[in-house]
């Protein structure tokens, strides 16, 4: 009797560790694999400055013909937290916009190349490909957190006139897109960013709509408030359209993207589930 019951312990191991393999492929089978995704962040606007804006027509027409987060937040002030939130799972003990930092840890473009995939930052007024500087005209390094990281190639780190205008398929598995002080709302207007956003995204939303690929807008915080909700839109042909009011935030983007290319779960967003609700 003894015996079986040892014999047994083997395959009660076996079978809890299908059934968790199982519930893992359930759980990745929620999220879609885009060919590929951008990632834009704007800057320093909360949601109530941005959805129903007459200021930001092009960005409200994204929010109709994507999914629209209305309990969307923040981690925290200032900017540069968020960026790393965003970008590695953790605030990296940051909690002001100081430059320059470098960090060593495991990060998304470090693990997307790990898994055989591809990234490229590509930066309004980065003044060289690769460059470190802190500011360059209305270019901040704050707001470019693949810069601060060791383990990420220089050469990924990308000025925005590298970003292709046509020939989208030429972009990386996952692309941030970061504009400038002026473009991004810090210090230009609703309008501008709104502007900059059409004038630079359109053509890659419209081809997306038939080449499997999304586009995330977001931004790093509000304009300070303690509550910190943004706006968060999603637009994709995986997308369904709607307004979506579940709360998240940074670490649940992240973990989404994660989840769609099978990656490790970074930092906190280990902790928070990935959002599975938006999907055709």
């Amino acid at each position: 009797m003894h015996i079986a019951k040892q014999r047994g312990l083997p395959l009660l191991s076996i079978a809890i560790v299908l059934v968790m393999s199982l519930a893992g492929q359930r759980a990745a089978a929620q999220v879609p694999t885009p060919a590929h995704v951008i990632v834009v962040m704007e800057e320093n606007h909360g949601y109530s400055e941005i959805i129903g804006s007459p200021d930001a027509p092009y960005i409200n027409m994204l929010a109709t013909q994507g999914a629209s987060f209305t309990n969307s937040h923040a981690i925290t002030h200032p900017s540069q937290p968020n960026y790393l939130a965003l970008f590695s799972g953790s605030q990296q003990g940051i909690t002001d916009d100081s430059c320059p930092h470098t960090f060593s840890t495991q990060n998304e473009e470090s693990e997307l190349l790990t898994a055989g995939k591809t990234f490229v930052g590509y930066s309004e007024g980065l003044p060289a490909v690769g460059s470190e500087v802190c500011t360059s005209g209305e270019y901040a390094r704050k707001h470019v957190p693949w810069t601060d990281f060791s383990n990420d190639p220089s050469a990924n780190n990308q000025p925005f006139t590298s970003f292709p205008t046509t020939n989208f398929a030429n972009l990386p598995t996952v692309s941030w897109v970061i504009p400038d002080l002026l473009d991004d709302m810090h210090d230009g207007t609703i309008s501008q960013g709104d502007t900059w956003l059409k004038n630079n995204l359109a053509s890659y939303v419209t081809w997306a709509q038939t080449n499997n690929s999304l586009l995330i807008v977001t931004w790093d915080e509000d304009q300070g408030t303690s509550v910190n909700q943004i706006p968060t839109i999603f637009v994709g042909p995986m997308v369904k359209v709607g307004k979506y009011s579940e709360k998240i935030n940074h670490y649940n983007v992240l973990r989404t993207i994660e989840d769609m290319y099978s990656l490790p779960h970074l930092g906190h967003s280990a902790a928070v589930k990935p959002i599975t609700d938006v999907w055709q």
